[in-house]
Formats: C-alpha cells, sequence, structure tokens
C-alpha cells in the first residue's frame, strides 16, 4: 500500500487584517514559514492599514461556526492558534465546536487591544473568555495590558509578572505565557509559568529599535502552535518560537512599508 506523507496542521481563529501584518494573514505565513500547512476561520474583518483600525465588520456567529465544522470535520487539526474574538456570543460558540471536535492543543492569544491602540474586545467578552475559552486553553499568551485587563489589575515589574502568571494559570488554563514587550527599558523578557510542573521560566529578550513591530503577537502564538503541532513540548514550542519572532523582528526591522507600524520579516529565512 502506498505510504502518503501528512502535514502538521495548524488552524487559525482570528480576525483578518487587510493590511497583512497582523491577524490571519500573519498566522497563516508564520505557519507557513514554520513547516505547516494553515487553515482560517476568519471571525471578523477589518479595515486597517500600517496606522490603525477604521472599522471592523463581525462575522456572523452561525458562519464561523460553519467554518470551523467545515475544516474540523474533514481535515482535522495538530493545533490551534485562537486570535480576535469579538463578542461573547462569538467565544462560546468557538468552545463549543472546539468542545464537540475534542480539540486539545489549543493556544489561545486574547487579542483585546491593536498595536494602534483601537479596542479590538467587547467588555463582556472578558468574562466569557475566563469562562469558556481559558479553562479549554494549553497556553494562553496575553501581553501585559491582555493580563492587567484578565485580572483586573496592573502588572508592570517582573516580579508582579510571575505572581500573574501563576493567578492567570489558576483561571484553569494549563500553562500562562506573559509576553513583557511592554516592560519599560530596553529588556523584553517573557515569562513562561508550566501548570503541571509549577515552574516559571523567564525568557530573556532584547528590545529591537523598530517601528516595524504591527502583528508580533499573532505572529507569536501562531508560531508557538506551529511547534506544538510538530510535536515540541510547551517550553520547547515557546523557546523556538520566541528565536522565530525575535529574527523576523530583527529582519523587518529595516524595511519601510506604510506610514505607521510596519509588519515583522514572516520568511526572514527564506528572502
Amino acid at each position: 500500500m502506498e505510504q502518503h506523507k501528512v502535514y502538521r496542521r495548524v488552524l487559525t481563529i482570528a480576525g483578518s487584517d487587510s493590511g497583512g501584518g497582523a491577524g490571519i494573514q500573519a498566522d497563516l505565513k508564520t505557519i507557513a514559514a514554520n513547516g505547516c500547512y494553515g487553515m482560517s476561520v476568519i471571525t471578523a474583518l477589518t479595515a486597517q492599514n500600517t496606522l490603525g483600525v477604521t472599522g471592523i465588520h463581525a462575522v456572523p456567529v452561525d458562519f464561523v461556526a460553519a467554518q470551523m465544522e467545515a475544516v474540523l470535520s474533514d481535515i482535522g487539526v495538530d493545533a490551534v492558534k485562537i486570535g480576535m474574538l469579538f463578542s461573547p456570543e462569538l467565544i462560546r460558540t468557538v468552545a463549543e465546536k472546539l468542545r464537540q471536535f475534542d480539540v486539545r492543543a489549543i493556544v489561545l492569544d486574547p487579542v483585546m487591544v491593536a498595536q494602534s491602540g483601537d479596542k479590538l474586545l467587547q467588555d463582556e467578552a472578558v468574562d466569557a473568555l475566563k469562562e469558556y475559552l481559558i479553562p479549554m486553553a494549553e497556553l494562553i499568551t496575553p501581553n501585559l495590558p491582555e493580563a492587567s485587563v484578565l485580572l483586573g489589575r496592573e502588572t508592570f515589574t517582573t516580579g508582579d509578572i510571575e505572581r500573574a502568571a501563576v493567578e492567570l494559570a489558576a483561571m484553569g488554563c494549563a500553562n500562562v505565557l506573559i509576553k513583557g514587550g511592554h516592560l519599560e527599558g530596553g529588556d523584553s523578557d517573557d515569562c513562561l509559568y508550566l501548570g503541571a510542573e509549577q515552574r516559571i521560566v523567564v525568557l530573556p529578550g532584547k528590545r529591537v529599535a523598530t517601528n516595524n513591530n504591527h502583528g508580533t503577537g499573532c505572529t507569536l502564538s501562531s508560531a508557538i502552535a506551529s511547534f506544538i503541532a510538530r510535536g515540541a513540548s510547551v517550553e520547547n514550542a515557546v523557546r523556538q518560537a520566541k528565536d522565530y519572532i525575535t529574527g523576523a523582528i530583527q529582519a523587518g526591522a529595516d524595511y519601510l512599508i506604510g506610514h505607521g507600524h510596519g509588519p515583522v520579516h514572516h520568511f526572514f529565512r527564506w528572502f
């Protein structure tokens, strides 16, 4: 019998970025760049460029469910990355579909605010995230402002970040990565809490001087999902993904695209 090759399959459930730097577009580029087959469920359309978001058009919830049903019933997944989910109804529906198909390897990036400062999540959706999706996640990847919203308090020093990671894990998720990009100073250290081992891993990073930092959170979470799909542990997936996003930021730093925050260079290893 002929032996067929198989792809490592990664599904991104997120919003579309018409400017191509974040959201679904960044996710699919990242998944491909890291050796996996990417699929998408689009939750919202945004009118967006390097300067900001000028409009958000939510996809009807039943059509989001139809997209998930189509992909999961036929192709299946090895990992799922979840990004922008605009409303409580959408969050509940996504959680129900993931449970229906017994999807386990879930990387949740709780996208709340765009790089430009534009709000991307309804207030009541935060509670729905906590109730329905965070407890299902293998890993959540909030930045500092998102961790602050989830916890209802600010978390801006290294000690606070470690405590915050433990508190977020208590919401039911298996592991927590708090990204330190909003820390002041030259360092951009991330904090990974591995729940099963009750262990903190600090992942050091130096800040890259660049205006091209649009979509870094989307890119990092998609890279983590890709490495998990390829069989890496959560810790190793995070380490490899951090190396990838660092390289993508550094390689993209000297490019000029648009008049605001440009994208990272997703395919820096090829061109």
